[in-house]
This record gives structure tokens, sequence and C-alpha cells, in this order.
């Protein structure tokens, strides 16, 4: 079965064809990075009006790099949220569309499940079960997955989510949106060691999330050292990234303990920071965890993870109806993420 996924919760604009789940064909990703960097993050209503422009012509591009046509797929899936509503209806609906001017099915896609599924297509040999991290746009999310179709939610933030204070911080010291790469970038040039920001680790038995804290003691710091706040850039850079990996690190691993688990997989944008991935492996090497992250074009919001797991929707299926919409928030699904 050959599924068209299409993605576009946010600011990009994504097709991708792939073959009964787990052979990609071709994967397109137009990208509005550079139009939303000057405004200092995603401008809603920028992001829906480019979608509009690029979706058709990005579907094609997949087409034609799969060399296929329309009447070779089987299938469609987009993302149903969450996301920003505007976003998301644009791929939603010329999805539901295609679906039913070609006379074929359709199934609306949970965003989170789709980076779970991005695991999958990067390394066929992850096993069962899993702890998992999704952390993208505003969810750093923590699951437990012992099969293709059950997500048990372990933990989420109560407040910023990871990459979303990666942005923060980045603007604070003038380094603009987006702020992962820039700031892992910059951290290599400092010493974590130099200026030590607090890891809130909540309670002993939790496994949320909350960065709101290294967020205010970063802003602190920079306030209390204005006269010469450019020499100590790397240096923020490097001892914040490091806080907030080690919360992120000992989270997992502890998860991965109780459950048992000796895979751990990372999945979303921050999964494609490099010292975060160097640092868990090693970690999670001392208790014989094995630690899996998706290639660097499955990290970020892409749409082959939306047909991976469209594909297995469509074979449940577990079809969407062409009346239902999309949602901006999580809620529960089919598949019991909340």
């Amino acid at each position: 079965m050959i599924v068209l996924g299409i993605e576009s919760s946010c600011d990009e604009t994504a097709a991708a064809l792939v073959k009964d789940g787990n052979v990609i064909l071709s994967s397109v990703v137009a990208s509005q990075t550079d139009i939303h960097h000057q405004y200092g993050g995603v401008v809603p209503e920028i992001a829906s009006r480019m979608h509009i422009e690029a979706i058709v012509p990005v579907i094609d591009k997949a087409l034609t790099r799969a060399e296929l046509s329309i009447n070779d797929i089987d299938g469609v899936a987009a993302t149903r949220g969450p996301g920003l509503i505007g976003a998301l209806l644009i791929g939603f609906s010329f999805a539901k569309a295609f679906a039913y001017a070609r006379h074929i099915k359709f199934a609306g896609v949970n965003h989170l499940e789709g980076h779970i599924y991005s695991s999958f297509l990067s390394d066929p040999t992850l096993k069962f079960p899993f702890i998992c991290l999704v952390a993208s746009g505003g969810h750093t999310n923590i699951y437990y997955v012992d099969s293709l179709d059950s997500f048990e939610l372990m933990g989420q933030t109560r407040d910023d989510a990871v990459g979303e204070a990666f942005d923060k911080v980045s603007k604070m010291i003038g380094l603009g949106y987006p702020g992962g790469a820039v700031i892992e970038k910059l951290a290599k040039k400092g010493n974590p060691d130099k200026i030590k920001f607090p890891r809130t680790y909540l309670e002993k038995e939790s496994f949320d999330f909350s960065f709101s804290g290294i967020k205010s003691s970063v802003l602190r710091y920079i306030t209390e050292h204005k006269e010469n706040i450019d020499s100590k850039k790397a240096d923020i850079a490097a001892g914040f990234q490091a806080a907030v990996i080690d919360v992120l690190k000992t989270k997992l691993i502890k998860a991965s303990l109780i459950k048992n688990c000796k895979n751990i997989a990372i999945t979303g944008g921050v999964s494609a920071n490099q010292t975060f991935f160097k640092l868990l492996l090693k970690d999670a090497a001392q208790h014989g965890i094995k630690v899996f992250a998706p290639k660097k074009e499955l990290c970020g919001d892409n749409a082959a993870m939306i047909a991976a797991r469209g594909y297995r929707l469509l074979c449940n299926k577990d079809y969407t109806e062409f009346d239902h919409d999309v949602f901006s928030k999580n809620k529960i699904n089919s598949a019991g993420i909340k």
C-alpha cells in the first residue's frame, strides 16, 4: 500500500510517499524558518498563508521524486493535531478533498504518534517495549511504548517545552529563532561548568518536566551581567544546555529502569541535538540500555512519519470521517495518547 502523508501542524509544509509503512519513496519539506526568523517565532496567520501557497507544489514534488502519479496512491494520511489550527486545516482539508475525489481511504494522524513512528522508519532493529521522548513544538513527553498502537504517557512538561526553552534562551542572548541548532553550536565554544543553572527534577516519582525555572535563571543572569555579557554568551549557552540535558537524561533512564526497558528512543526536533544524543548514549550504556534517534531529516516535522502512522491506521480500518475536524491540543484517541 502506498500512502500519501501530509504534515502542516506548524511552519513546515511536508508531503511524502511511503510504501507499506516503512519504505520512504519520497519526502519533501518546505520550511518557513527564514520567514518567521524576522519575527522571533512562528506567526500563525503567516504560517497558514504559506501552507496554502506551498501544499500543491510540495505534493507534486513528492510524486515526481517517487516517480509516481496520483493513480498510484492507495490511501491518504494527514496531521489532525495537535498544532496551530489554521495551519492544520490546510493540510487536513486538502487530504480530505484528495481522498474524497479519488475514492480512497483517509486517516487523520496524531502528530505525536507520528514522531514515535519516525523511530521505526529510521531503525527497524528498535524492539518493544521502549521508552520514547517526544520533544516537538510545545511538547516534551515521555511514553512507554509496548506495541504499534499502545503509547502510555508517563510524563510531560508542566510549563515550557524543551524546544521552547531553547528558542527563548536563544532570543535572550541575541541568537534569534529557532534556537536549538544555534545554542548547540555556541555551547561547543563555552564551558558548561563555568555557569551553573538549576536542574528541576520535581517530585521524586514524577516523570514530568519544568523548564520555566531555568529560563528565568538565564534571564536573571543576563540582567545581572549586562556589562560584559557578550564574552559570556558561549558559557551561558553551554551551562543552559548542560542543565536541560541532565534533566532529560535522568528522567529517560529512570523511566527505562522502572519499566525494565532496554531501549530508549528520542524523537522530535530536540533529538537532532548531537550533544544530547551522545551524552544520553554514554549514560544509558552504563545500564545496558540502547539509545535510538531518527535520521536528521526525520527529527523535525515531516510527512514520512505521518504516512507511516497513517498506514497502520488504514490497515486497522481506523478511518477518519470527512466531517471530522482538527484539534489544537492533544486528546484521547484510538491509540490512547492523551
